[in-house]
């Protein structure tokens, strides 16, 4: 998703969503995108977690490139929706809304750094202070210690469910 600096330059944040926990584990905040960037943030959630077994995304030219092609072959299964079918990634879609209603739509961003630090906090929020129903009214934190998926390094063998982009 995107959305505008004060001064009109736009920026990019990439939303990375567990679908077990809800968690939402990342929102990388920058001008620019690409593919070898949606690597290294992939590869360092990996490191802090299991790696998922699939991921689900649309077909922006981030998530198609050849650098996150060949990360993925051989590691995970990688889902593309249909072009012109959010519906198939409805669960980012309903988070990448939800974000842009109560954080992006209420605030006008100065500065890439404010804008940053404005999405982290509405993160934490969303995966600390604000209970899920469709979790049993806990938050998405709550749930996955409860679950066991406590931020750790994967062991042999270990892999997690499957993330929304």
């Amino acid at each position: 998703m995107s959305d505008t600096l004060s001064d009109g330059r736009r920026f990019r944040i990439l939303c990375v969503v567990d679908d077990f926990s809800r968690e939402c584990l990342a929102t990388v905040v920058d001008t620019s995108l690409g593919g070898v960037r949606v690597v290294r943030e992939l590869e360092r959630l990996a490191t802090e977690r299991a790696a998922p077994q699939v991921v689900v995304s649309d077909n922006g030219t981030e998530l198609t490139s050849g650098a996150v092609l060949r990360w993925a072959t051989g590691r995970l299964a990688w889902h593309y929706i249909e072009p012109g079918k959010p519906v198939q990634n409805a669960f980012i879609e309903s988070f990448n809304s939800r974000l842009r209603d109560e954080c992006l739509n209420e605030h006008v961003f100065l500065s890439l750094k404010e804008a940053r630090a404005t999405i982290a906090a509405w993160r934490y929020d969303y995966n600390h202070l604000r209970p899920h129903g469709s979790l049993g009214a806990l938050t998405p934190n709550e749930f996955a210690v409860l679950k066991g998926q406590e931020i750790q390094p994967p062991q042999e063998g270990e892999n997690n469910h499957g993330l929304y982009l």
